[in-house]
């Protein structure tokens, strides 16, 4: 399915801190640290809300020492989401995945920035993440 990013109309409706987590016992003042990054999403059809769900696990030496976890709610627009449905799917396009997820990270690089100011933890920034990596085919879901 060919189409301009423009051609989806969506709007940010909720934005929610699933999990946060700091576990100081398990810092160190130095070491390597390991980033562990998942991606997930899904479609409620009957109120064409795509969720993303963004989850970063800071560790150093196997064990986590920030947790953090954001979704964030798109409500597609009624002609953008009808036009994703094609012989009772709904395809979503990868590169519209990509966008959302890439929104998705920003708020959570606010998020993990917010919770953390004023502490030892704050000098953590969740690094730039090429996204469409992590979102290599479209989306299909079954639709009735």
């Amino acid at each position: 399915m060919e189409r301009n990013k423009k051609d989806i109309e969506f709007s940010i409706k909720g934005i929610k801190t699933e999990q946060f987590a700091l576990f100081e016992e398990n810092h160190l003042d130095k070491g390597k640290i390991n980033l562990e990054t998942n991606l997930s999403y899904g479609l409620n059809t009957e109120e064409r809300d795509f969720i993303t769900s963004i989850k970063f696990t800071f560790e150093m030496k196997k064990k986590p020492f920030i947790a953090i976890q954001v979704n964030c709610n798109f409500e597609i627009g009624i002609e953008s989401f009808n036009d994703l449905v094609v012989d009772g799917k709904i395809i979503i396009p990868s590169w519209f995945i990509a966008h959302m997820a890439m929104i998705t990270v920003g708020t959570s690089r606010g998020i993990l920035h917010t919770k953390t100011e004023g502490t030892i933890f704050n000098k953590y920034i969740l690094p730039t993440l090429n996204v469409a990596q992590m979102v290599p085919e479209d989306a299909i879901f079954d639709y009735k």
